[in-house]
């Protein structure tokens, strides 16, 4: 009777039973400092489900925390995760606020449940508006939708933006400049969207939810990846044999094998590209978009800075993959969201400063913006940008230094240049051997007026 009237009222039966079960057998976590003499050891033993290691992954991943080795296994409706974790400098996870949050956040049901925390970020926020562009990029477009965002009295609060193959995603949040607050106003909201459509002009496709909307907190990277795939940037690979690209200088190269394990009714994947933080949590995000289901796997760090990465799938009907056209979607999706993170460009930190004046100076300076990162940190905004020059070469050191002079020499840090030998602040020294994965193959392209297919506003 229970499940008749779930089922009548519109709600999913299958869910209702799950979290029917889950409630029987809440998840139990067990954070080890003992077992590893160089790791913290997370245990998560839970129901499965549909996007269970992700929601476990993605709670790992928005620590900042590195995943050294895991494994995990699925008997029947039973999950089973051990991971083996570091902070970003190899240390254990010995603060005790860290180790209480995972193992809360582990064992709430808000963890698991898209409709308590849905997979695309729409909890109750109010403090912000968020835009969503997915589309084809052009040179100097970030730098426009910034200027055409200030004319709009719109303060950008936080952003993400990755780029690959032709294509671009951007997830901003944006207060309005008088109030601080979110944006509510319909007619507004309006407004913004025509006004963004005139700067980008491309394809028809804007949209707007207005306050009556349910207000929304997204996931950036979670929903990068989701407006990615749904843009099938997987489609515009380079000329590349499928399944094994490039690695750049001294780095191994991405290499995806996707091979029937018929005995057991799986699919086998295998992964080995360079590793870096959140490689994990981008690969299951793919397995996960594409609608399949890791019964078993194992990642591992491999020498000369190397990933391993080993997944046993089926498809959610429970099929493994089934034709040639299948496999090969697979191989290219997950390229694709490994790729979708990589930049090997120049790192530049700004603090403080107007969003549309930075980018107009590296917009000026003939910079290509390949991928960025704005948040805030102790009441300053902190803007991170990956640039190149529209060919995706190297930043030469006069260019650095003419950025250095606009901006200011207190507020620019070279954070990263991974072509120069010493790595580091040193504004004299090039940037030598690029090759672009994210921003640089879009801006490599001079195509004027291709631009943003989708713009997205909401609450």
């Amino acid at each position: 009777m229970a499940l008749t009237a779930a089922a009548a009222a519109g709600v999913d039966v299958h869910d209702e039973y799950a979290k029917l079960v889950r409630g029987m057998n809440p998840p139990r976590v067990v954070i080890d400092n003992e077992a590893s003499d160089d790791a913290t050891v997370i245990r998560v033993d839970s129901v499965n489900s549909h996007g269970t290691l992700l929601a476990v992954v993605q709670v790992i991943a928005d620590l900042n925390l590195v995943i050294r080795k895991a494994y995990f296994s699925s008997d029947g409706s039973w999950f089973m995760d051990v991971f083996n974790v570091t902070d970003r400098d190899g240390n254990k996870i010995l603060d005790d606020r860290t180790i209480s949050y995972i193992q809360t956040t582990l064992e709430a049901d808000d963890c698991y449940y898209p409709e308590v925390r849905n997979t695309v970020g729409i909890v109750p926020a109010e403090e912000y508006t968020a835009i969503e562009l997915t589309g084809t990029d052009r040179p100097g477009l970030l730098s426009e939708v910034c200027a055409v965002l200030a004319g709009m009295r719109c303060v950008v609060r936080s952003a993400e933006l990755w780029t690959h193959n032709t294509r671009v995603a951007a997830v901003v949040h944006v207060m309005d400049a008088g109030s601080g607050g979110a944006i509510e106003d319909e007619a507004r909201i309006g407004d913004i969207s025509r006004c963004l459509g005139n700067l980008l002009r491309g394809r028809s496709g804007v949209r707007a939810a207005a306050a009556a909307s349910p207000r929304g907190r997204t996931h950036k990277e979670r929903r990068l990846h989701q407006m990615m795939f749904d843009d099938r940037d997987y489609d515009g690979a380079a000329a590349s044999t499928p399944g094994k690209r490039r690695g750049g200088a001294g780095r191994p190269p991405t290499e995806v094998s996707v091979t029937p394990c018929a005995e057991r009714g799986y699919t086998a994947v295998v992964v080995r590209c360079r590793d870096r933080p959140k490689l994990l949590f981008d690969t299951v995000c793919a397995i996960t978009d594409m609608q399949y289901v890791i019964h078993h796997g194992t990642v591992s760090s491999e020498p000369g800075d190397g990933a391993y990465q080993e997944y046993y799938i089926r498809h959610v009907d429970g099929h493994p993959v089934r034709s040639e056209a299948e496999r090969q979607r697979v191989v290219q999706c997950l390229e694709a969201a490994i790729e979708r993170r990589t930049a090997d460009g120049l790192e530049l930190e700004v603090r403080a400063g107007l969003l549309s004046d930075i980018t107009r100076i590296f917009r000026e300076n003939g910079l290509t913006i390949r991928r960025a990162e704005i948040s805030s940190e102790g009441g300053e905004a902190v803007y991170t940008f990956y640039l190149s020059d529209p060919q995706g070469h190297p930043v030469e050191a006069k260019t650095i230094e003419a950025i250095r002079a606009q901006i200011g020499e207190a507020r620019l840090r070279v954070k990263h240049n991974p072509f120069a030998g010493d790595g580091g602040d040193n504004p004299a020294t090039n940037v030598a051997g690029s090759t672009a994965f994210l921003f640089g193959n879009l801006f490599k392209f001079y195509r004027p007026f291709q631009n943003f297919s989708l713009i997205k506003l909401y609450s």
